[in-house]
């Protein structure tokens, strides 16, 4: 009945939104009376706050038209190069840029939101590389005669989407960059690579904020993942998506749990960031306001994913910890990550990352006891959250160009 009983409070709230919509832009005409005088305003901009908050969001577009390369600007074209059930390899060419520029694949996480999330992110490494990317589905979406998705599955998707990149570059080597929750996956998918001496093994792997060793300055979120057995989220947190939807009867955990539970550890933060977006509203800088509003539009977009997705996840990454401890198998067999001898791997954490923790990330440089230390590099960002380190002015200043320096002085 859980997904059933959040229809049924969305269905309400988007008409209470589209209400409040209309109300707003009644009350913000300049043909009524009432619009610069009394209540007015405020009550225009508590409307639209209102229906900004509740609306329903679907599935954003990254929207990326030029990236300027030299105080040039550059037309950028998007296209989709594989299609799969459950995610396509997206592709970004920069048009009029050097064709040997390198080809970096960035895995956006499986966490809940779209791989618009990452936005920025391919905008910025746009300027300096032709960019790839993981365009996951949502699983609600996906008809049940597509199969299963599980955490061997997706590895499997990042090892065909590197061997494709491999190819499409004409032998050129492939750089990977995992942000959050796929640095596991993609950690995994690098180690077979290297066991299986693959020309598509990536010649850098980029890891950001990664749940390597959740053990390492434990968070909230890995807090939460270890109070309870895998079974209370087995029956706690899984639904099945309802008949309207072309996935109907796919057992599936709902983005709208995750977003609940993101919202909910940082509770006043949000409310204070609506309260400002409320103020910028009441005296008329809209561009305050919409900055706001662009940054919810993406956040409040959510998607689903497969229950044995989720569940694998918990129980191998945050529960036992198998990565670290060298038990981690896919499709039965142990990950090797001592195998990984060439590939150079860069880790980035932020110093004030309330969802992976300090060292988590870190610890994948401890991992690969084969791989020369030339090879290895870690990079705090002083100051950034989660979302910086990947997002805004840091990840563009300050995380972006070690980025590009990794990747140049390991072009191979």
């Amino acid at each position: 009945m859980l997904y059933h009983a959040y229809e049924l409070q969305r269905s309400w709230m988007n008409s209470a939104s589209a209400l409040a919509s209309i109300g707003a832009g009644m009350l913000s005409n300049p043909a009524n009376p009432l619009a610069g005088f009394g209540m007015g305003p405020l009550a225009a901009s508590a409307l639209d706050v209102f229906s900004h908050a509740t609306a329903h969001y679907g599935k954003p577009e990254f929207g990326i038209e030029t990236v300027q390369i030299g105080g040039v600007a550059h037309p950028v074209v998007q296209s989709t190069v594989m299609k799969r059930p459950f995610g396509d390899l997206l592709r970004f060419r920069v048009e009029g840029a050097p064709a040997d520029r390198p080809r970096l694949l960035i895995v956006a996480p499986m966490s809940g939101h779209y791989a618009t999330l990452l936005r920025g992110t391919v905008e910025r490494m746009l300027e300096s590389a032709e960019v790839f990317i993981t365009d996951w589905a949502d699983a609600k979406m996906v008809p049940q005669g597509a199969g299963k998705f599980d955490l061997d599955d997706y590895i499997d998707y990042l090892i065909a989407f590197a061997e494709h990149v491999h190819a499409e570059a004409g032998g050129q080597r492939v750089h990977m960059m995992a942000v959050c929750q796929p640095s596991v996956p993609a950690f995994a998918a690098t180690a077979l690579l290297n066991l299986h001496k693959s020309p598509a093994a990536p010649a850098t792997l980029t890891m950001m904020g990664g749940p390597i060793d959740t053990r390492e300055c434990p968070t909230v979120v890995n807090n939460m993942a270890m109070q309870r057995p895998i079974a209370w989220f087995r029956q706690s947190v899984i639904a099945t998506v309802p008949l309207k939807y072309p996935g109907a009867g796919r057992r599936v955990y709902p983005g709208f749990m995750q977003l609940s539970a993101f919202m909910s550890m940082n509770l006043s933060s949000h409310m204070m960031s609506h309260y400002e977006m409320f103020k910028h509203l009441t005296i008329g800088d809209e561009e305050s306001a919409q900055a706001t509003k662009d940054f919810y539009d993406e956040y409040r977009s959510v998607c689903d994913m497969t229950a044995e997705f989720y569940l694998q996840t918990v129980e191998e990454v945050f529960q036992k910890h198998s990565i670290p401890k060298g038990e981690f198998r896919h499709k039965g067999e142990i990950v090797d990550l001592t195998a990984i001898t060439d590939t150079a791997l860069l880790a980035i954490e932020g110093e004030r990352d309330d969802i992976s923790g300090l060292g988590q990330t870190r610890a994948a440089l401890k991992l690969t006891p084969n791989l020369p230390e030339a090879k290895k590099r870690y990079y705090m960002a002083e100051g950034a959250g989660h979302y910086g380190i990947f997002n805004g002015s840091r990840w563009r200043t300050k995380v972006a160009p070690v980025v590009e320096e990794w990747i140049a002085a390991h072009a191979g």
